[in-house]
């Protein structure tokens, strides 16, 4: 037996951290859950009109995004709790290093172990208001930490938060349970 609801869940939404600079140069970071990969080389986001974020991506025409990871729960929280438009020392409050992104002008979190930089490619109103930014990833940056015996991304190490909307929980990630475009080839004849 199945019971309807009219809220939408789809899962898991990553925990995204976006960075970007201010006209001048102050380090600015937003929490966004709406946001996601979009094609082999390109992300995006949407956004309410009226962000900070919204505003220093047009401006530098840059950004990058980190993931949240288990460690950094709270800060990462914080930074969609409080506007840049209102709070102008909100990175400071979170403790993060920053250091200048190398391919965009953008900030990393250093301690945020995963980093995409991103130049905008478009920036659209959709029909419900909000605002698409898709950005194409010219360099993604990873910790050491996170990678395998090969010198390979293991998202597994990153222990990165998911977003439950269903629940407004913090999940993570980590398990591996099977191969991707392997595991279902038992199923054929």
């Amino acid at each position: 037996m199945r019971k309807n609801f009219k809220n939408t869940i789809v899962t898991p939404l990553p925990v995204l951290i976006v960075g970007t600079y201010d006209e001048n140069g102050n380090p600015n970071a937003m929490n966004v859950a709406w946001g996601g990969q979009c094609g082999d080389r390109y992300v995006a986001l949407n956004l309410a009109p009226r962000r900070k974020t919204l505003e220093n991506i047009r401006l530098n025409r840059a950004f990058t995004i980190s993931f949240a990871d288990r460690d950094n729960l709270v800060p990462a929280d914080y930074v969609g709790i409080d506007s840049g438009l209102k709070v102008a020392d909100k990175v400071a409050r979170t403790g993060w290093t920053i250091v200048k992104a190398e391919q965009v002008n953008a900030p990393i979190f250093e301690q945020l172990p995963l980093a995409l930089e991103c130049r905008l490619t478009a920036i659209e109103e959709t029909s419900i208001g909000e605002i698409r930014v898709v950005g194409e990833v010219v360099n993604t940056s990873a910790d050491e930490k996170l990678l395998d015996d090969n010198g390979k991304i293991d998202l597994g190490r990153l222990h990165a938060l998911v977003f439950d909307s269903a629940s407004a929980l913090y999940r993570v990630v980590g398990e591996q349970v099977g191969r991707a475009f392997h595991d279902g080839a038992a199923l054929r004849k």
